[in-house]
């Protein structure tokens, strides 16, 4: 059994008689541990346990497994691979709102007053004195930290009582109440003229809930209780699915392929049901990708399997939702954290019930609880999104192909801009490789023309940053009745406020990062913790009201683009915008509908997303991603770049890109402009090769962090001492290791937690995984000390 606590082993409890026909693996149980009652799965049998030493499981909490047996080796290998508690692991794949746990609720003991009591101690007294309270509750209640010493002791002279209470598990199936009509003996004379208005409904409709008998009569929910009292009518629950689709679509008649789609189709369905297979599916922007996807899944679906389509953002999953509906009805299902946990339940369960068969989601998806998918596509595989970056930090398109191994599946990864590592698997055999390298419709490719912004470095304004060029390009777009993207990759209005009389920047008081000026909240913002500030602030130093706000986000964009351009339609995507549900889709139906002349976004409008009307594309600065201190930061730029000039020129005119920079003889650029990926590869993989970095090697980023900064050093330097110790004294093997660090992270405070950080890499992943579970879990690694995290992120995306 896996219980859902940071704890990496499994235990052996034993099933009551009376629970034996029920338990299965795949369940929810509650056990007893320690002197705590927590929610476990059941994983399996243990053969080799004395069940004479082993407790009892509590309770099963469901009628039927939540995932199939055949995911729990998947899990496995997930907890295994990623360091990561098993039963944390599963929590983790599983709708959100399942578990149950003890909660501890103190109260107080009136009986043992007492006047010797520490301020602190008169504070929690105080409080208790109006009622029960969780150990959170109590310390909201007096403003600081209640240490569990203190309530032990408190418990120990008896002021204060400690009692378990089993909360949780707050989602249910959704039902509905039924009214069905009862056979009676009374004459119909005997009913009131409504009683057999609603006697008459049920006999010619069948069974009705009692919403649908309140459309033909209002009064039915008053009626219907009197009725049941003396027997006319029976009332019964019926469950019923949240539905999370919108508008009804109707079904599609699939389009001609291309001679490629026809090939890449040719070349990947055969490959369907002959075990494990991956291929990257390299296909320009607006090649028909999604066509080829769907094509595949016809195919999947005729041979009697699974289909599971990731892609990598929420904001995506309407658009590929609707065109798999409008060919597969019914039979889709949608998993992500944007539904309500409700929704995203029954969407589950319609998989664990097999009355969907495929299944469309971001990252979560791929635990979607298939027994055995046959198919999975990965699409935008480049996206950094599919990297988790807290919890379980599991790389979703990783897992698409491990799981496509563990089910013997056809993997299918698909991207405009393939990442680094997928296409250094093609060159080295592991992948197959299928290609699209026209658009459909022979539409060329956009025309891209790249501006020097170090030019206009003595231009005043909104002039420095939307040139002369870009405003010319977005005037004639407008004049021929198309629409335009201009995009920049930072939101809100002044990324760099600074005082004029000192100069000194306004940063985040709980991080190392200036703070973000968003005007329609007037407030600035930290990106990172969530502090604001009132936009009116004066300078924390110097106390100066003159604040000078430098750099520009989305919200600067979109005032310039409604000051320059006033007859325009201006809309804005981006993540203060896109936050309520159903945003994404309301400006993506409004800019369909031609209600947007100019949108102005930030890499949310990169992804995948098909724009007809855009003929032109502005990138305001295509250097805000290239200077990061990162490896990864020249494929994001390139990729980004590449991405979001494929929304331009989609529909039946050519686009054109604006793309201004201040690096225009950068290779990374220079590639983008062509959009040449090879290219970009070719250099790009031979300064990997020479650095030792991916994928010519694997890393582990060991994070450590800590509220107060001496002891945080302290506790990273004695993990990096012991790093070299084992380096030191290890075999052969050991020499293939190397451990980078420990040293500040470039953003080197976040939500007021001082950040430390050790880069271990090797070409051996059987020597790395050795190396760091020795390091933070073995029995001679080094304690970290009170207060002090330390996290491990395997194949780490982000290294700030």
């Amino acid at each position: 059994m896996a219980v859902v606590l940071p704890v990496y082993e499994t235990f052996s409890y034993s099933v009551p008689a009376h629970l034996s026909d029920q338990a299965r693996p795949g369940m929810r149980v509650l056990v007893p541990f320690g002197r705590r009652i927590v929610t476990g799965y059941l994983i399996g049998p243990d053969r080799q346990t004395d069940l004479r030493e082993i407790k009892q499981i509590l309770d099963v909490l469901d009628d039927s497994p939540l995932f199939p047996e055949t995911l729990i080796p998947f899990f496995q290998w997930i907890a295994g691979y990623y360091m990561h508690p098993l039963g944390q692991t599963i929590n983790t794949a599983l709708p959100a709102g399942l578990n149950m746990a003890d909660i501890a609720v103190l109260t107080l003991d009136e009986t043992n007053a007492s006047s010797s009591h520490s301020p602190v101690e008169k504070s929690i007294l105080a409080a208790l004195a109006k009622g029960p309270a969780t150990i959170k509750q109590l310390q909201k209640k007096i403003g600081q930290p209640v240490p569990w010493a203190l309530i032990h002791r408190m418990r120990q002279r008896k002021w204060l009582q400690l009692d378990r209470h089993i909360q949780g598990g707050r989602i249910r199936p959704k039902t509905i109440r039924m009214v069905t009509l009862e056979e009676s003996e009374n004459p119909s004379r005997r009913l009131s003229r409504q009683r057999l208005a609603v006697c008459d409904i049920l006999k010619a409709e069948g069974d009705l809930s009692v919403p649908e008998l309140k459309r033909y009569i209002p009064t039915a929910a008053t009626l219907v209780r009197e009725m049941q009292k003396v027997g006319q009518v029976a009332v019964y629950e019926k469950s019923i699915i949240r539905d999370p689709f919108g508008d009804p679509i109707e079904p599609d008649i699939p389009p001609r392929l291309t001679e490629e789609q026809t090939a890449a189709v040719r070349q990947m369905a055969p490959l369907l049901g002959r075990g494990f297979k991956t291929v990257l599916l390299a296909g320009v922007t607006g090649s028909g990708k999604t066509e080829v996807y769907l094509r595949l899944t016809r195919a999947a679906l005729n041979k009697k399997m699974q289909v599971l389509v990731l892609v990598p953002e929420i904001g995506l999953i309407s658009q590929t939702e609707r065109r798999f509906r409008a060919r597969f009805g019914d039979t889709v299902a949608v998993l992500h954290s944007g539904l309500s946990r409700g929704e995203r339940y029954d969407q589950w369960m319609r998989i664990v019930n097999k009355e969907a068969s495929i299944a469309i989601g971001a990252r979560s998806c791929i635990f979607a609880p298939f027994a055995d998918a046959g198919l999975i596509i990965v699409d935008e595989e480049h996206d950094a999104s599919y990297k988790q970056e807290s919890g379980l930090r599991y790389n979703a398109r990783d897992l698409a192909v491990v799981r496509g191994r563990h089910h013997k599946a056809l993997v299918i990864l698909g991207s405009a801009t393939p990442s680094v590592q997928s296409w250094h698997n093609v060159t080295i055999g592991k992948y197959d490789l299928a290609t699209l390298s026209r658009r459909i419709n022979r539409q060329p490719l956009p025309e891209i023309q790249t501006v020097d912004l170090s030019l206009s470095r003595d231009e005043r304004g909104i002039q420095r940053y939307i040139t002369p060029q870009l405003q010319k390009e977005i005037r004639s777009t407008l004049d021929d009745g198309n629409q335009a993207l201009i995009f920049i990759n930072r939101r809100g209005f002044s990324a760099f406020p600074i005082c004029a009389h000192c100069g000194q920047a306004l940063r985040c008081k709980n991080c190392d990062i200036s703070l973000t000026l968003h005007k329609k909240a007037n407030a600035f913002r930290c990106h990172y913790c969530g502090f604001t500030k009132a936009a009116t602030s004066a300078c924390p130093s110097c106390g100066s009201e003159d604040i000078r706000l430098l750099g520009m986000g989305t919200e600067k964009v979109q005032e310039a683009m409604v000051q320059l351009f006033p007859d325009a339609r201006v809309a804005r995507m981006d993540r203060d915008t896109m936050n309520r549900k159903g945003s994404i889709v309301r400006l993506l139906k409004d800019l369909r509908h031609r209600r947007i002349d100019i949108l102005v976004g930030t890499q949310m409008v990169a992804k995948g997303h098909d724009f007809p009307g855009i003929t032109l594309v502005g990138v305001v600065c295509a250097d805000l991603t290239l200077n990061f201190p990162d490896f990864r930061s020249g494929e994001r730029t390139f990729q980004l770049l590449a991405q979001v000039a494929g929304r331009a020129g989609r529909g039946e005119h050519p686009g054109r890109v604006v793309l201004q920079t201040f690096n225009p003889d950068h290779f990374t650029i220079g590639a983008a402009k062509e959009q040449d990926f090879r290219k970009f590869f070719d250099q790009e993989i031979g300064f990997r090769k020479a650095l030792g970095y991916p994928p010519f090697s694997r890393m582990v980023a060991v994070r450590i962090s800590g509220k107060d900064p001496r002891k945080t050093a302290e506790a990273a330097k004695r993990i990096g001492a012991l790093g070299r110790q084992m380096l030191n004294g290890a075999g052969p093997g050991g020499g293939r290791v190397k451990l980078m660090g420990p040293i500040e992270a470039p953003l080197a405070r976040i939500a007021n937690r001082h950040r430390w950080q050790l880069l271990i890499s090797s070409s051996d992943i059987g020597e790395l995984h050795r190396m760091v579970h020795d390091l933070i879990q073995g029995p001679d690694a080094a304690a970290a000390g009170r207060g002090i995290r330390v996290s491990v992120d395997v194949d780490p995306f982000f290294l700030m």
